[in-house]
């Protein structure tokens, strides 16, 4: 059966710049996402750059990956940043208690991570230790990464091999305070965070931007008690702006009955319903945090960030549970999906969301077997919705789309966003019926249009996964469209994802 919707976007309307930060990417010291993922070591026979893997390096760097962050996660709470630095063989292992209770080398630390942002191309967001750690050591790792002068720090990078400083944007202060950071109240960690956030200095011409931890999920009181805290406190300021520039909240989706409850691979229609309904209540949680914000902040000088999202399933079996390897489905591509369009939408306060995590953990970009690299559904979602950042929002209508049911709630089966930058125009389409064809009839007002590519990503089921005998059963494939007169028609398979990149005139 073919089912039908209607879309108007207005090509000469534009809104906020969706920050490419939004794409944004997290590598924890979890599983092996950095041990057996991004560090393979010198020694390997896996073609490497001063230990890092090349081909995970060349993918990323195929989705113009814009961020990255490290050491974590709850694994940040507890890591102490000088034992990742100096000599490797001098280094002391230390205890992951966090994730498997298993015994680290410390081989990749501070310098090993800022050359992988190097190599990636990619901005260094580095999350603090808040909750095992002090004001003191943080402030010293600031000053080790980014000053350039003979300051005790800048003298030890400099004995440790790196004479210039890097730069350093983005700066978590801790990581899930009301959880594995330190399981504080709201009001308690506000303080933390004030005091932290003062010692994180800028140094030189580095500017830092401090990122809160913030709520989980839909927390509003969380989020709120920090806002107030930055407003009550009238001295609370650094280079006169707010101590800290941005608030984050964490979402992981799943079907509903909680995360780590089911398998990846294997799930009912009705669970891939709500796992969709799931991932589009996120437009609910952000609005929430949101309208928080602008009762403080509407001047919007705050910034909103998700620096944890993504689905999380029961880990595969045979595999560690502490390790969080999971498959990675069509089905978790509709997720990301869905959550780019939200993200889209509100571009003005949101600011950068990072995907949990990048390599072998949770919705993974790239899964690894020995010298053998997998792209995930989800990796094709970021590269086919890469001309997305730092364009400028199109407005977009769904006029009329077919819906289902899930749990009393009408979920829409149809999700769409839009943008333009440099005289072109990219188009999103994530369509979440699990046996319906969907044809799509787009109005485009505003400027004349030519269709300069369509590309669609889907599967022969909800679950078809990629694995290293068979990887590339989920792909982009070329798509059909049509235009006249203005007109867009597009003809979408069952759970699929599409991009239509347009030239406009």
């Amino acid at each position: 059966m073919t089912a039908t919707a209607h879309a108007v976007i207005d090509l000469d309307v534009t809104g906020h710049t969706i920050s490419r930060h939004v794409y944004g990417h997290f590598a924890e010291h979890l599983g092996r996402c950095i041990y057996d993922g991004f560090w393979v070591g010198e020694d390997s026979p896996i073609p490497n750059e001063r230990g890092i893997r090349l081909d995970i390096v060349d993918a990323l760097r195929n989705l113009d990956i814009p961020n990255l962050r490290w050491p974590g996660g709850c694994f940040a709470d507890t890591y102490h940043w000088r034992d990742g630095v100096g000599p490797r063989e001098s280094r002391p292992k230390i205890a992951n208690t966090n994730w498997g209770d298993v015994v680290e080398s410390n081989h990749f630390g501070t310098h090993e991570f800022m050359e992988l942002c190097e190599l990636l191309g990619a901005d260094a967001y580095v999350n603090g230790n808040v909750g095992s750690g002090t004001v003191q050591e943080m402030a010293d790792w600031v000053e080790y990464l980014t000053r350039d002068d003979d300051s005790p720090m800048a003298r030890l990078r400099r004995e440790h091999g790196r004479d210039e400083p890097w730069k350093v944007p983005f700066w978590g202060l801790g990581n899930e305070a009301w959880g594995c950071g330190g399981n504080m109240s709201a009001e308690h960690y506000a303080e933390e965070a004030r005091r932290y956030a003062t010692f994180c200095r800028d140094h030189g011409g580095n500017r830092l931007t401090r990122i809160a931890a913030g709520a989980n999920e839909d927390d509003l009181d969380w989020t709120r008690v920090l806002m107030k805290s930055l407003t009550e406190c009238l001295g609370c300021r650094l280079y006169g702006t707010p101590v800290y520039q941005a608030v984050s909240f964490h979402y992981y989706t799943h079907s509903g009955s909680g995360i780590n409850t089911e398998a990846a691979t294997e799930f009912t229609a009705t669970q891939f319903y709500q796992t969709m309904a799931y991932a589009a209540d996120l437009d609910r949680v952000i609005r929430g945090h949101v309208a928080v914000m602008d009762s403080y902040d509407p001047a919007g000088r705050i910034g909103l960030v998700c620096d944890e999202w993504g689905t999380w399933w029961n880990v595969e079996e045979g595999t560690n549970p502490g390790f969080l390897f999971q498959q990675n489905t069509v089905r978790d591509a509709l997720v990301a999906g869905l959550h780019f369009d939200i993200f889209h939408r509100h571009a003005r306060r949101l600011t950068m969301a990072n995907i949990a995590q990048t390599v072998n953990v949770l919705q993974a970009m790239v899964l690894t077997d020995g010298d053998r690299l997998v792209l995930t559904p989800t990796y094709h979602v970021f590269e086919m919705n890469k001309r997305h950042q730092d364009a400028s929002l199109l407005a977009t209508h769904v006029i009329d789309a077919p819906s289902i049911d899930v749990d009393g709630e009408a979920l829409p089966l149809l999700s769409m966003s839009a943008s333009t930058k440099d005289g072109g125009a990219l188009l999103s389409l994530t369509h979440l019926s699990a046996d319906e064809h969907l044809e799509v009839t787009v109005d485009l007002r505003g400027r004349e249009a030519r269709v300069r590519q369509a590309r669609v990503l889907g599967g022969d089921a909800t679950n078809a996964f990629n694995d290293p005998d068979d990887p590339s059963r989920v792909a982009p494939q070329p798509l059909a469209t049509g235009l006249a007169d203005g007109i867009l028609t597009v003809r979408m398979p069952p759970h699929s994802f599409a991009t239509i990149e347009l030239d406009v005139g």
